[in-house]
Formats: structure tokens, sequence, C-alpha cells
């Protein structure tokens, strides 16, 4: 387990030709992931981070998500987790929804690489996604607003 401090996860540098376009999103995700993401301030120092574990699971018509590991704010360091429902919309695409049943965000890596937003209260959540291989994804959100500014890198490898 590495302790923030340092921004050690690192957006990838990929050119169109370097996505990984996919087909079924269902077949690319299904099954364990282990994950590492950096939560940073706008002008990238760290403010801490999370490692752990990710699986997706099939449902009735989406897969399920769920991640667990441990949360390094400062001196704060505990478990922590979180489940989405992946609402399959065919081929590449998907509606992501919180546990809970609101609606997140559309996901559409039929290109390999998608853009979304969500509105939190006040603040603009900006997540873009890209698929570098058969074994390697990476997701990143900007949180802007007068309750968040951060940035969360998280980059997923296939177990």
């Amino acid at each position: 387990m590495r302790e923030a401090g340092s921004l050690i996860v690192r957006w990838p540098q990929v050119s169109a030709g370097g996505m990984f376009p996919l087909r079924d999103l269902e077949e690319f995700f299904v099954g364990q992931w282990g994950l590492e993401r950096d939560i940073a301030d706008e002008a990238g120092s760290s403010l801490g981070a999370f490692s752990g574990e990710a699986a997706f699971t099939r449902g009735e018509g989406e897969l399920v998500f769920h991640e667990w590991g441990t949360l390094v704010l400062g001196v704060h360091r505990a478990p922590a987790h979180r489940t989405l429902h992946f609402r399959l919309d065919g081929g590449a695409r998907a509606r992501v929804h919180f546990d809970y049943g609101d609606f997140f965000h559309d996901l559409d890596l039929s290109s390999g690489r998608w853009q979304a937003q969500h509105p939190c209260r006040d603040d603009l959540y900006r997540g873009e996604f890209v698929v570098c291989g058969r074994d390697e994804w990476w997701q990143r959100w900007s949180v802007a607003g007068p309750t968040k500014n951060h940035v969360l890198t998280t980059r997923f490898l296939r177990r």
C-alpha cells in the first residue's frame, strides 16, 4: 500500500490509435480488477489515495460494479467501498446508476474513449474514460464547484 503525498497514478498519454475500441462492454468489464486512485487538487498536488480491488458481476440486464480497499486522506486511513450499476444498452453502451438508483452518467466505449458529466448539487463532475488494451482502462473525474475542487485519477488492471 502506498501512502498519499506523491502523484503516482498519471493519466495515460493515449493517441487515438492507442485506444482500444470495445464491441461488447459486458465481456470487457466482467471479472476482477486491481485499482489505484490518486486524489489531487487542481494544481496536481496529492491530497490522498485509494488502493484496492474492483469486480464487475453480471446481473439481470446490468453489470454490478463493486470496489473496496483503503482510502488515505492526510492522516486518515480507513476502509472504503462503493457500488454502481451499469445498465446495459447493447454493444459498448450503458447507463451508470448509483447503488441507491439515481442516474450517474452515460457510457459508450465503442471508440475506446468517452466523456461524461454529472451535476452534484452546485458541483460539476466531468469524467473521462479510456480503454488502453484488453486488460487496462482508466477513468478521471475532475470535480469543480463551491464545495469540491479535486481530480480523481484511477487506473484499473485486470487480475
